[in-house]
């Protein structure tokens, strides 16, 4: 079997890497494509798995965002075309929809972002099968021009794929070489800022002055999203800029606070059972939610509100170690979501032979 596998975003290469493990010692045949986005790349080559990396992203710009796409999808095309593909996976995607159906190519979807309307808009009504979490409402979907019988639902967010295979490292701070003044240890990861679903100034951080008070009091470990948004905490005093990629996993669960103005690592903090605080500028997804409604992440927007739970949260000097999931359940969950991918993409493949 020819897979065609197409990656635009960093957490992606942790979601797929399972799924690309299983094939690839199965014997079948992968065409993996990325782009040159955030730390997608990197974590590639980190995970050692050949790739041909197409096209960028555009940035906080609408029109080069939309150049950049567009020119994308002419040398995915090209690319593609002269491979004899069985069948098309990807994670919020923008260009793969297009291209397998217009290829007449069978393609399986993964979304958890209900919100994401203008990716959700183009490429929906173009899926073959789309996998999404139990608490996404179908609704919403709808509206996007998705056929309600082509969704197929699990239950869980898709960060369960991320830890299956999670080793702790204990010593990661000593590992990574970064000076610990202070007792407590807070991971702060800013927004999206060139997200296309989220409408905020990639010039500066609703983190920053939040950083600037906590600085104070804990050790900042910082993970930017892109060098432009590095430079908006470069040389402040006992702020560590993490340079990606870094055992992220290790990190969240060796901190005593996460502050993330993101998604994808708030949930991870969650399920690795430390303190979270999500300030995501946006609407809330019913992934975030669904760990919100659990107890297991606290949203607020408002900074008097996130510096009081964070200094709580701080002088608490009993961090509990328990798994937030028992093993059986994480186990279970991850089974139904893996199983669901493969299972659809093999009887996806042989509609088309």
């Amino acid at each position: 079997m020819k897979i065609w596998l197409d990656m635009t975003n960093a957490p992606h290469a942790r979601f797929f890497k399972d799924i690309i493990d299983y094939y690839l010692n199965n014997g079948d045949d992968l065409l993996i494509t990325t782009r040159d986005f955030g730390d997608l790349n990197k974590l590639m080559d980190d995970f050692g798995f050949d790739y041909v990396s197409v096209g960028a992203h555009g940035g906080a710009n609408l029109s080069e965002k939309l150049k950049c796409s567009s020119q994308r999808f002419d040398e995915l095309v090209d690319i593609v075309t002269s491979e004899k593909i069985d069948v098309a996976l990807a994670k919020h995607s923008v260009e793969l929809p297009r291209i397998a159906f217009g290829l007449n190519m069978p393609n399986l979807y993964v979304i958890d972002n209900e919100y994401a309307q203008a990716v959700n808009k183009i490429t929906l009504p173009l899926c073959d099968r789309v996998i999404a979490p139990n608490v996404i409402d179908t609704d919403i979907l709808s509206k996007y021009g998705l056929d309600p019988s082509k969704l197929i639902r699990y239950d869980g967010t898709s960060e369960l794929m991320h830890l299956k295979n999670f080793n702790f490292n204990p010593d990661v701070f000593n590992t990574l070489k970064i000076n610990l003044k202070f007792d407590k240890n807070i991971l702060i990861r800013p927004e999206a800022s060139m997200a296309s679903y989220l409408d905020v100034n990639h010039e500066v951080s609703v983190l920053l002055s939040i950083v600037n008070t906590l600085k104070h009091h804990a050790n900042i470990l910082l993970l930017p999203r892109f060098k432009a948004q590095a430079s908006i905490f470069k040389d402040m005093d006992n702020v560590t800029l993490l340079d990606p990629p870094v055992d992220v996993s290790s990190i969240i669960k060796s901190c005593d606070l996460v502050i993330g103005a993101g998604g994808t690592m708030n949930r991870e903090a969650a399920i690795l059972n430390t303190p979270i605080i999500s300030c995501y500028p946006g609407k809330t997804l019913a992934v975030d939610q669904y760990y919100i409604d659990k107890g297991l992440i606290f949203k607020s927007l408002k900074e008097d509100v996130i510096l009081d739970t964070a200094f709580k949260i701080l002088s608490n000097d009993k961090k509990e170690n328990k798994t937030t999931f028992s093993k059986e359940y994480f186990n279970k969950r991850y089974d139904q979501l893996f199983n669901l991918i493969i299972d659809n993409l093999n009887n996806l493949a042989k509609t088309k032979s």
